[in-house]
C-alpha cells in the first residue's frame, strides 16, 4: 500500500462502518426510536438520546452543504496542498466532513454548492478503506 495520509483507529463502536467501508459500502448509524441517521458514530443518538441503535446501508450519493480550498497543511497532506475540503449533505440526513474529489481546487468559482456527490472508498491499508466524495455532475 502507498496510502501516506494519518488513518482512524477503529473501535467496536464503529466496525460496521469500517467493515462496510472495506466492501465499498457506506454504512451508517440510524436511531431505531426517532428513525434518524447521525453522523460520526456514537454510543447514543444526538437527537433523542436513545441506545437503540442500527446500521443501515446509506446510498452514498448526497450534496455538497460547503467546502474550503487548504492551502496549507501539515505533515504528509502538505504535499497535496491545494485540496478542497467540504461538508457532504447525506441523503439519509445529517452531515460528513470529506476531501472532495473531481473538483480542481485552483478553480474555486466551478465548485458548486448543492452540486452532487458520489462516495468512493480508497484502501488505505490491508483492513481500511477510507471514504471520499466526489463530484459527478458539472
Amino acid at each position: 500500500m502507498s496510502y501516506k495520509f494519518p488513518v482512524p483507529t477503529q473501535g467496536t463502536h464503529t466496525r460496521p462502518f469500517w467493515e462496510g467501508a472495506k466492501a465499498g459500502k457506506l454504512m451508517l448509524p440510524r436511531c431505531q426510536d426517532c428513525n434518524r441517521v447521525h453522523w460520526y458514530p456514537r454510543f447514543i443518538c444526538p437527537h433523542c438520546h436513545s441506545t437503540n441503535l442500527e446500521w443501515i446501508q446509506g446510498s452514498g450519493e448526497g450534496t455538497v452543504h460547503t467546502y474550503a480550498v487548504q492551502h496549507m497543511a501539515f505533515g504528509p497532506w502538505a504535499e497535496e496542498v491545494p485540496y478542497v475540503t467540504a461538508y457532504i449533505d447525506l441523503k439519509e440526513g445529517d452531515r460528513m466532513l470529506t476531501v472532495l474529489r473531481g473538483v480542481d481546487p485552483s478553480k474555486p468559482e466551478e465548485i458548486r454548492i448543492g452540486a452532487h456527490v458520489k462516495v468512493e472508498f480508497e484502501p488505505a491499508n490491508d483492513d481500511m478503506h477510507l471514504p471520499f466524495w466526489r463530484v459527478v455532475e458539472g
